[in-house]
């Protein structure tokens, strides 16, 4: 009971974290001058990840690498499986942005690379370091691409360019209260998930995989909700794929620069072949009508659970 106390605790200091960091870097941004557009494909979509990189980094230095590693790898799979899923259960996501047509190729890229660097279990500083210097590019990439369909614009605009004469003090106290928040949530929910691993005789992996990773995946499950409330197809699908991509060459690449780990090669690459599929799943589903619409999201979902079922079965 009490480690299903911390889990929870940890979610909301997560999702409260990920939150108040989110706004108050967006808003910075602003008042730097970043179009928003860039706004929402880089500054909100790394704000996003930063629970997943919390609890990884936490993990790692506690000793925990399989939870660390899993949970990068099932949020992802979260991210597409059950959050797409559900977005797109809410109402058809329409794809009119040319820069999804970029970055659905560059996540498979990175979901390829994330393969290679741990198909002998061992994630080492090397790796790391490659990894991070894959983002720069990533990064590079987004910052020089061409402008979009002026309606496209606008959805960003709409959506990300609010608070540019908030107090700059103000946006840094949010951003500071958001590490904070984050770092505790993270010690929280690693506790809580480790602990009813071990009590339960539940594989440390399987935690990392399920419980740790939806955790770490709220904040793009709120956004995605919000924005198919507001038929921003390309909002979700931007935040998403981004949110992907810094999983992958970011957070792992970050936690693995500053705390070696291993892991289970074999278990490992099963993973990480079901995260690559599903990734490789939503671009034709996406090309499709230049649309995602419920019966994808529905199968996107039942494959969600499959997969998770299928995890729990073999325990």
């Amino acid at each position: 009971m009490t480690d299903l106390l911390w889990i929870l605790l940890g979610v909301v200091l997560l999702y409260g974290g990920g939150e108040a960091l989110v706004g108050g870097a967006r808003r910075l941004a602003l008042r730097l001058g970043i179009r928003p557009m860039v706004i929402g494909l880089t500054v909100v979509a790394l704000g996003t990840s930063t629970p997943e990189l919390a609890a990884t980094l936490t993990a790692a230095l506690e000793g925990a690498p399989e939870v660390a590693f899993g949970n990068v790898v099932g949020s992802n799979i979260a991210n597409l499986g059950l959050v797409l899923g559900l977005g797109a259960m809410i109402y058809t996501l329409q794809v009119e942005a040319r820069f999804l047509r970029r970055e659905m190729p560059i996540m498979l890229g990175a979901s390829v690379l994330m393969i290679f660097v741990a198909r002998d279990g061992e994630l080492g500083r090397l790796e790391g370091s490659l990894l991070l210097v894959m983002l720069v590019g990533f990064l590079w990439v987004l910052f020089r691409a061409e402008r979009e369909d002026p309606l496209v614009e606008k959805t960003f605009d709409d959506e990300f360019a609010q608070g540019r004469k908030q107090s700059v003090w103000w946006l840094l106290a949010l951003v500071a209260i958001g590490i904070v928040s984050l770092a505790l949530g993270a010690k929280a929910l690693i506790v809580g998930a480790v602990g009813i691993a071990r009590a339960f005789g539940v594989e440390e992996r399987v935690i990392g995989l399920t419980v740790v990773a939806f955790g770490t995946s709220l904040p793009e499950l709120a956004g995605t909700l919000v924005a198919a409330a507001k038929r921003e197809g390309d909002i979700i699908l931007g935040n998403l794929i981004g949110s992907n991509v810094f999983n992958i060459l970011f957070i792992l690449g970050s936690t693995i620069l500053i705390r070696p780990i291993s892991i289970d090669a074999s278990s490992a690459m099963v993973d990480m072949l079901v995260m690559l599929g599903i990734s490789a799943l939503v671009w034709p589903l996406m090309l499709t009508g230049r649309r995602l619409g419920r019966w994808e999201g529905l199968t996107l979902g039942i494959l969600y659970v499959i997969y998770v079922a299928w995890l729990f079965v073999n325990v």
